[in-house]
């Protein structure tokens, strides 16, 4: 079967910046062992694939190497960089299918900005449970991580400063007893996102990274669904003095990433929030998908 397909750097206006993500548009009706063997074959954290909707413009589904996830962000400013360069929508609004919800979404002379959905905050986790799996001691993290949801759950965690988040390495044996404490596989969480309140550069207000288990590539470069369940975690609990400010990841992998982040709502009300990045394409063409049993 023969789909085209673009690649596609999020949350950058430069290649080899931000996150990847190759966009194969018709590929929606897939099996998802082809699209999980798709997302191994490119090396990618994650890939899209698009499809007709009857409730929205588009359908788009996620998907790891591992398995399908309801939702992510830099995919999703991926594909919408993707379907506007094809002429497949224009400037404006629209709205996607994804299966944790309808997300809208706007595009405006190049700068796509998704709504995610009101946040679900979750169980909090020791600071015992979730330093490990970074490498880190207790005492490097601030206040106490909770697990939040904006259409995909991260445990947001924050460090005490950006030598502590450089100084990050994933102990899997942790990671382990980490996932069986939040109840995974029955509890669809990723791994902790890590953040600290200051910038990778002076445009920033916050820096963040994510470190990911096999089979998926070793970090994420820029994480757009954890960023906005983390700037609801820094709006709930005070630690962020304004509702809009700007986010950093991937700086540290020579891919640096930036976003505009808006939340919704009071601190005891958060409605949603608005994630806003570009995008560019870095190729493009077509991809040869037979059925994987």
């Amino acid at each position: 079967m023969d789909f085209q397909f673009d690649w596609v750097d999020a949350f950058t206006d430069k290649i080899f910046g931000g996150n990847g993500c190759a966009v194969v548009h018709g590929g929606a009706a897939l099996s998802n062992a082809t699209c999980m063997a798709y997302v191994r074959e490119t090396s990618l954290v994650e890939c899209t694939f698009t499809g007709p909707s009857e409730v929205a413009d588009f359908r788009v589904r996620y998907f790891l190497a591992s398995r399908e996830i309801p939702f992510a962000g830099h995919p999703t400013v991926a594909t919408v960089v993707a379907l506007h360069a094809r002429g497949l929508i224009a400037d404006g609004d629209l709205k996607l299918e994804t299966q944790a919800g309808i997300i809208p979404v706007n595009v405006s002379d190049g700068r796509v900005t998704m709504t995610q959905v009101a946040p679900v905050f979750g169980a909090h986790v020791p600071a015992e449970i979730v330093a490990p799996v970074g490498a880190l001691e207790p005492g490097d993290i601030l206040g106490t991580p909770q697990i939040v949801s904006t259409g995909l759950p991260f445990c947001v965690t924050v460090v005490r400063d950006v030598e502590t988040l450089a100084g990050l390495r994933l102990d899997t044996d942790a990671m382990k007893r980490y996932a069986a404490h939040v109840g995974a596989p029955d509890v669809d969480a990723m791994e902790p996102f890590w953040v600290t309140l200051s910038g990778a550069t002076s445009h920033g207000d916050t820096f963040a990274r994510l470190l990911l288990a096999p089979p998926s590539p070793p970090e994420d470069a820029f994480t757009g669904s954890a960023t906005g369940a983390m700037a609801c975690y820094l709006w709930a609990n005070g630690l962020l003095p304004d509702r809009e400010f700007v986010a950093e990841q991937g700086h540290g992998m020579g891919r640096p990433g930036m976003a505009t982040v808006r939340i919704l709502g009071s601190r005891d009300d958060i409605r949603g929030v608005e994630v806003s990045g570009q995008g560019t394409i870095v190729m493009s063409g077509q991809v040869f998908l037979p059925t994987v049993s």
